[in-house]
């Protein structure tokens, strides 16, 4: 049996059924399964989840891309079409703590994977749904992909040089973040200690995360305008400058911050100049300020400017690679490149975000597909009612 069962993490002792494919609901029940949660992905006989399939990358039997996301979970394969698949379901929700999709809602609604659907066999059952636009309404079961939504919600639009097109972001946020706010919405609902439905679509958690952006135009009618650089739309200098050897990723708020920053950079004029002297005087003369800086960044190497106003407070980062993140002493400092063992050699992979001191995170191998099949049919199962989170 894949040996993803564990006992460490605040969620340990919760058992978390997975029904879901790709990126979002993986990496929603990823999260939980390394906070402790027993996590068992439910998948289609034969193929499975599609992100098995997904990229070129092999360790041994396991493919990287469902590695990334599918650490410390079990695999069992149900037809949940059929009468013993759907008898096989009910009995793993009746000592389940929580249920979790990220399939289209009829897809949902045909198998049977609502609260009230499954309440008969579990009134505590927690059920997650991860859909793109929500589980009911007129847009219930348009097809929604991570782009789409990128699409829909303004973020393309607003992403990129100002005479550009628009862009999609470097990875995919909308997924990401919609597993993310599962992982939050279904916790909360479990310490609640009542089962019923969580409803999360991409749609909804993109917009939430455009908040001020989404106010300003809501408040004041102000429209999203793209800068040069990924400027910020308040704060200057806040963006990417170009240097002798690469590029600057330069935020500076506090006018203190500014005085030093102005210092440093040969031009004390700047610090009382009425055009730059204050954050919204800065903000008000963007071009000019912008291009003034521009011009003193490029006479030095990135590497020379993050040494020179890192020990003065200012914020300043050179612009590095993936590759170059992921060997950095800062990543190997909070140990978030983690090597998961498995029978075919080790997969690396990023680790936790999340840092419990008193308790490490377990990280085991992605499961192979239905490799817990035997081991899960043969397990006596406690089918009582699930226990009150809260230890009432």
């Amino acid at each position: 049996m894949n040996d993803a069962t564990h006992s460490q993490g605040p969620l340990a002792g919760i058992r978390i059924l997975e029904v879901s494919h790709m990126l979002a609901g993986p990496y929603c029940g990823m999260l939980l399964a390394d906070l402790g949660a027993e996590v068992i992905k439910i998948e289609a006989p034969g193929q499975g989840d599609i992100g098995r399939q997904i990229g070129p990358h092999y360790i041994g039997p396991h493919n990287a891309y469902f590695a990334s996301l599918n650490r410390n979970k079990h695999s069992l394969c149900l037809d949940l079409t059929s009468e013993a698949g759907k008898g096989r379901l009910a009995e793993l929700v009746a000592s389940s703590h929580a249920l979790l999709t990220n399939i289209r809602p009829a897809a949902i609604r045909k198998l049977g994977l609502t609260y009230d659907a499954l309440r008969m066999h579990n009134d505590k059952l927690v059920c997650l749904a991860l859909t793109g636009y929500g589980l009911d309404g007129p847009f219930a079961d348009k097809p929604a992909y991570d782009y789409v939504i990128q699409a829909l919600a303004g973020v393309m639009a607003m992403t990129g040089d100002p005479d550009g097109p628009p862009v999609k972001t470097g990875y995919s946020v909308v997924d990401n973040s919609a597993g993310i706010m599962g992982a939050l919405g279904l916790t909360a609902k479990l310490v609640e200690g009542r089962g019923g439905q969580v409803d999360v679509s991409l749609y909804d958690t993109m917009l939430s995360q455009l908040n001020y952006l989404a106010s300003a135009y809501l408040n004041a009618g102000q429209k999203v305008q793209r800068y040069p650089g990924g400027g910020h739309p308040y704060i200057v200098p806040a963006q990417i400058f170009a240097t002798q050897d690469g590029h600057l990723a330069l935020f500076i708020t506090h006018d203190g911050f500014w005085a030093d920053f102005c210092r440093e950079v040969g031009h004390p004029e700047w610090i009382d100049d009425p055009r730059r002297s204050t954050m919204e005087a800065r903000a008000a003369n963007r071009e000019r300020v912008v291009d003034d800086i521009q011009a003193v960044l490029a006479t030095g190497t990135t590497d020379g400017w993050v040494d020179r106003l890192s020990p003065l407070g200012v914020v300043v980062a050179g612009v590095q690679s993936l590759e170059t993140a992921l060997e950095s002493a800062l990543t190997q400092s909070r140990q978030m490149v983690v090597s998961v063992p498995t029978s075919h050699g080790e997969i690396r992979m990023v680790g936790n975000p999340i840092k419990l001191p008193d308790q490490p995170p377990h990280y085991g191998p992605p499961p192979l597909l239905d490799e817990d099949s035997e081991p899960l049919q043969g397990r006596r199962w406690d089918i009582r009612p699930h226990h009150d989170v809260n230890g009432g």
